[in-house]
């Protein structure tokens, strides 16, 4: 199944690729693969904590890569390298609420340099985050999937050679549509 809206079709003409989530598949002019979304579906109100994955339109702003697993992925986007102390404030009443921090941090976070391995490469997907609105939701990535596509906390997951395969693909004018 390949997904080729005209707004995806007027990426991929314009130099850069966009992409679209539905129905478990990430889709893109190329191609498209099976993915997994958060243990709440797909939602329009997320909230903080649900497990849904936001609908709607995102930019995808930025990734990271754990170097000592993977070499930095070509990309248009910026990318940079994760470090052990690198964490993300899932926290609402912070005020880095939905942005990357270092450790130790005072606030609630979610650790990036993980052993699972489904963070070695990944996209930050721009949702909640100008403005950030305390409770809407945070730390929403296009990442590694896990090797049975269980459920992700929000996130969306595709296989790590496919996310590889992506990431040259992305500029900063790219984005994601998730469609419920």
């Amino acid at each position: 199944m390949q997904l080729m809206t005209p707004r995806l079709v007027e990426a991929a003409e314009a130099g850069y690729e966009s992409l679209e989530y539905r129905a478990g598949r990430v889709g893109w002019p190329g191609g498209s693969a099976p993915a997994a979304v958060g243990r709440g579906g797909v939602r329009a109100n997320k909230k903080e904590g649900d497990g849904a994955t936001p609908a709607g339109t995102y930019p995808l702003v930025f990734g990271f890569y754990r170097e000592d697993r993977i070499k930095p992925p070509p990309s248009r986007l910026p990318m940079r390298a994760l470090a052990p102390h690198d964490a993300w404030v899932d926290d609402p009443t912070d005020a880095r609420y939905n942005s990357l921090v270092a450790l130790p941090y005072l606030a609630r976070t979610e650790r990036m340099w993980r052993n699972d391995g489904i963070y070695d490469v990944l996209i930050v997907i721009g949702y909640n985050m100008k403005p950030v609105i305390p409770g809407a939701g945070s730390a929403i990535f296009l990442h590694i999937a896990r090797p049975n596509f269980s459920a992700t906390e929000g996130c969306i997951a595709v296989d790590r050679a496919v996310l590889v395969s992506l990431i040259p693909l992305l500029a900063p004018e790219s984005s994601i549509t998730i469609a419920a």
